[in-house]
């Protein structure tokens, strides 16, 4: 089985977001780029899968050079190679067409994507990578287990959880649950020389626009002071509630 993770380079949570040239493009100064957290889980249980049953993984990012540090980092975790589409991921159509391709010429089986990234939460790329091929398709998978060409998976939906089964080929939207967090794995020193000698093959994108683009940026308003009250002063407390919260 040809397992093929897509993976997002995100900032870190910890990083301090700010804009330039008029609030259009993300200022990346200082910035820590990591895993999108939903892609390490689905490249965890991609290893997971490649242990048990003697799978191939091959990670994929569409991003410029700058992203290859955290490509080595998947390197380091368990994959085996891995593919670096050579262009900007501005556009959800355009890294779904770009994905696409590499799906097309490499002949994999299951190709495992977060439902969404860190950073836009946009939530389209792997429906719209599993239309572009005409392949079977899960989100929010929580749960995947396969048995040769057929596919169990669990999937969140609105009060609970549903269970489906597929058959390969399969595009899976993974997030947390799909594995537990104790079980993603942490680079050791093994790991990480082993990366270094891993292939991380370069392509040029396919000919494909973006269908948007982005006008502005703006942060979330600063969050108001709080206002304590006195646990005796009930008057004072339905006054704000009513007059300032206004939800009462």
């Amino acid at each position: 089985m040809k397992i093929l993770v897509c993976i997002s380079n995100v900032p870190d949570t910890t990083s301090k977001i700010n804009f330039t040239n008029g609030d259009t493009e993300f200022d990346t100064n200082g910035v820590q780029f990591v895993i999108n957290p939903n892609d390490e889980f689905g490249l965890t249980k991609a290893v997971q899968l490649k242990e048990q049953q003697g799978a191939t993984v091959t990670v994929v990012n569409v991003g410029l050079a700058d992203s290859e540090a955290t490509l080595r980092k998947a390197l380091a975790i368990g994959a085996d190679d891995a593919i670096r589409i050579n262009a900007n991921p501005t556009d959800g159509m355009f890294v779904a067409k770009q994905l696409a391709e590499v799906v097309k010429q490499g002949g994999y089986d299951l190709i495992i994507a977060g439902k969404e990234s860190l950073d836009y939460n946009g939530g389209m790329v792997p429906g719209m990578l599993s239309a572009s091929l005409d392949y079977n398709f899960v989100n929010s998978c929580i749960s995947l287990t396969i048995d040769g060409n057929n596919a169990t998976a669990q999937r969140e939906i609105d009060g609970g959880k549903e269970t489906l089964s597929a058959t390969l080929p399969l595009v899976v939207g993974g997030q947390k649950g799909l594995v537990e967090e104790k079980d993603l794995r942490i680079p050791n020193m093994r790991g990480i020389m082993q990366a270094r000698s891993k292939a991380i093959t370069v392509v040029e994108p396919t000919n494909s626009e973006t269908a948007t683009k982005a006008v502005k940026f703006e942060k979330p308003a600063p969050k108001s002071t709080v206002k304590l009250v006195s646990a005796d002063n009930l008057d004072e407390l339905v006054n704000l509630l009513h007059n300032e919260a206004k939800v009462i």
